[in-house]
């Protein structure tokens, strides 16, 4: 059994036991929360779609840590004239544990 959720406006395929990498959540270490905005739900090939979330769907995680991501460097340069702008960015994210998708 799979689930496509949104999760901070983007779109996860979550499955029970799984990780996710997704942007920073407001919530701490340990704490349960749960997803309501599911759009597809596979149940051993009953496939269900929702225009556009499925009602009643959820799926519930926990959030395991706070990492950042690798470091991003952003190089602006315009050639001939001596410009150059070297800036780096470094993402924030939550790694969330599938506990179960309860349909």
């Amino acid at each position: 059994m799979y689930a496509i959720v949104e999760i901070a406006g983007q779109q996860f395929k979550a499955e029970a036991g799984k990780r996710l990498y997704v942007h920073r959540l407001a919530a701490e270490v340990g704490d349960a929360v749960s997803f309501d905005k599911v759009l597809l739900l596979d149940n051993d090939g009953a496939v269900t779609v929702g225009a556009p979330a499925i009602s009643g769907a959820k799926v519930n995680v926990e959030v395991l840590s706070h990492p950042r991501g690798e470091k991003v460097i952003v190089f602006h340069k315009k050639r001939r004239k001596g410009y150059r702008k070297r800036n780096g960015h470094r993402q924030d994210f939550t790694e969330v544990l599938i506990k179960e998708i309860a349909a």
